[in-house]
């Protein structure tokens, strides 16, 4: 089988898993759309099934934005087991990968029924609640402006230096480098999926385009200018909400629900 084929079959597979978590996740909103608990920050679930809706998530959102870099660590892979070289599945790069994203998924549903332990006891208004959501996306655009942004998003968007620098061999250090990549792509994109919690976790629309920007900042030429101005746009929201927490759609959806 030609390295031609084998990159069209592992991209026919990405592609068809974040399809098929997109599907899931559209069918869980509808479900979910009667439901008030969509607007709390764990939506009332379990934390297994928190977790397992996380995961879905960052199949959705960032197998497309991670493409490129493992069909380039199987190009690479690829190359040496021409000259030789032990084989590694590129599945175990992306099982790396995948780690540190479970891992921070078990973080957000520790933080997120921690908020609702501190709201249920505090009894807070949603006006506050929107504001608090303000002040996320206000840090989630500084962020983005920040160097340590900076410095993720150019690991991410060169595939071949990052791997050619970060390169071990066998499958272990396969391991290890999808969980180096994971903590980069974390690097340039967790604040962006913290700003989800007050936009509503499960908004479908939201969430389409939050992997819009992580794809177009790490593929496309311009990318660090476009993380530039939707940190700008973010840090305008974020104050925005302060002002008017009407803006927030989870205080929209909220009142209307209790005004019923």
């Amino acid at each position: 089988m030609t390295l031609t084929v084998q990159r069209n079959i592992i991209l026919a597979l990405l592609i068809a898993s974040a399809a098929a978590s997109w599907a899931v996740l559209i069918r869980q909103q509808i479900g979910m759309g009667a439901d008030m608990e969509i607007h709390s920050p764990t939506m009332g679930m379990t934390a297994p099934l928190f977790l397992a809706v996380w995961i879905v998530m960052m199949i959705a959102m960032m197998f497309p934005t991670a493409a490129p870099m493992i069909l380039t660590f199987h190009q690479v892979q690829a190359a040496k087991r021409g000259r030789g070289g032990t084989f590694v599945s590129t599945w175990v790069f992306v099982a790396g990968y995948m780690l540190v994203w479970s891992a921070i998924g078990v973080l957000a549903f520790a933080g997120a029924a921690g908020v609702e332990m501190l709201g249920e006891r505090t009894e807070m208004s949603t006006a506050t609640a929107a504001r608090i959501g303000g002040v996320l996306l206000g840090v989630a655009g500084a962020y983005q402006l920040s160097p340590l942004k900076d410095l993720c998003l150019a690991k991410c968007r060169t595939p071949m230096g990052f791997i050619l620098t970060s390169w071990r061999d066998g499958r272990w250090g396969a391991a290890r480098m999808g969980v180096e990549h994971g903590a980069f792509c974390l690097g340039c994109c967790w604040l962006l999926f913290l700003a989800l919690f007050p936009l509503g976790i499960m908004n479908v629309a939201a969430m389409a385009v939050v992997t819009l920007l992580i794809f177009a900042e790490k593929t496309l030429p311009s990318g660090d200018r476009i993380a530039k101005v939707s940190g700008a746009a973010l840090l305008l929201y974020g104050a925005a909400v302060l002002v008017f927490p009407q803006a927030l759609p989870t205080f929209q959806a909220t009142d209307a629900m209790t005004m019923n």
